[in-house]
């Protein structure tokens, strides 16, 4: 009688912790998600690699963030050394032992070398012929080029697209961590998302469509920018657009966004685990929330960069 009881704890005890390990997994999977979607969407408009693409390899490649190769290289898409590569380097047993992996400063490097790898290899090129949110033809082309030797990593990719929902990132639907209207992007031929209202700034144009972020008017800044041309493009002043983006500096990056009225004082999330190379400014302008509420919040001094590692109030 002894021994059935112990068999049915046993059984007990390892159902509930098999969904722990579940549930623990999923949190992991969607901090991941909140933490890096915006990164995925940034460089979809720039590659034209569809962002839930991007997000799914990610989590799967990386393990949600949680592999050796993520927290020691900051190398979130298992890509290698080959030939070309010069920089930092990571060993590890993989298809041979010490296989060499590419080591990078920032996961921001990771997401961004991940699309440059795609777009400068041949083998990747029929991929960009197929529709930017067909998620399953992108997946099963990765497989056929041969991204990964899994012979299951399309089946994968798919099922972490559906089961977190990440075919939204594609369309624009992607919460409030960034901006929330991307849908009516076509590339080379990109529409404003907003129509004109009365009164307001004209809103254009060609490459420069607004988008909205904590229910704030931005942009992305392209190649080539500057404030005098973003300027003249919204009608705004480039003095109003030095204080609505706290910028120090005239010089813009592509990619950067850059925000067509004054940001607010709290975010849509509560929290932000600050990154390696992240700065006050860098999330101030992810969230849309003015820096000295985010020192002030978060009881700061003015000016002080806190460590890699921090959570951030943002509410």
């Amino acid at each position: 009688m002894n021994k059935l009881r112990l068999f049915f704890i046993l059984i007990v005890t390892c159902s509930t912790s098999l969904r722990a390990q579940q549930t623990d997994y999923k949190s992991q999977v969607i901090r991941y998600i909140i933490q890096y979607r915006d990164i995925a969407v940034k460089e979809m408009t720039v590659s034209h690699v569809p962002a839930s693409i991007t997000m799914a390899q990610g989590i799967f490649e990386s393990n949600a963030g949680q592999s050796d190769l993520a927290k020691e290289a900051n190398n979130h898409f298992g890509i290698k050394c080959h030939k070309e590569w010069t920089g930092d380097r990571m060993y590890k047993d993989d298809d041979k032992p010490h296989d060499c992996f590419r080591k990078y400063a920032t996961v921001q490097e990771s997401f961004h070398d991940h699309s440059s790898f795609l777009v400068e290899r041949d083998r990747y090129k029929p991929l960009f012929q197929i529709k930017l949110t067909d998620y399953r033809e992108w997946a099963l082309g990765l497989k056929k080029a041969g991204y990964a030797t899994n012979p299951a990593y399309a089946e994968k990719l798919i099922h972490t697209i559906e089961a977190y929902q990440l075919y939204k990132l594609d369309m624009g639907d992607f919460g409030v961590s960034l901006v929330d209207s991307l849908k009516n992007i076509i590339y080379g031929n990109v529409q404003p998302v907003l129509t004109r209202k009365a009164g307001e700034p004209g809103l254009v144009t060609g490459s420069h469509p607004v988008f909205m972020n904590n229910r704030l008017r931005v942009t992305m800044v392209r190649e080539g920018d500057d404030l005098k041309q973003l300027s003249s493009l919204f009608q705004i002043s480039e003095r109003k657009l030095r204080k609505f983006n706290e910028l120090t500096t005239d010089r813009l990056t592509q990619g950067d966004l850059v925000y067509l009225e004054s940001k607010r004082r709290r975010a849509e999330v509560r929290t932000h685990l600050l990154e390696k190379g992240e700065t006050f400014h860098h999330v101030a302008q992810k969230y849309g929330i003015k820096i000295k509420i985010l020192y002030k919040r978060n009881h700061i001094p003015a000016g002080h960069e806190p460590s890699p590692g921090c959570l951030l109030l943002l509410r």
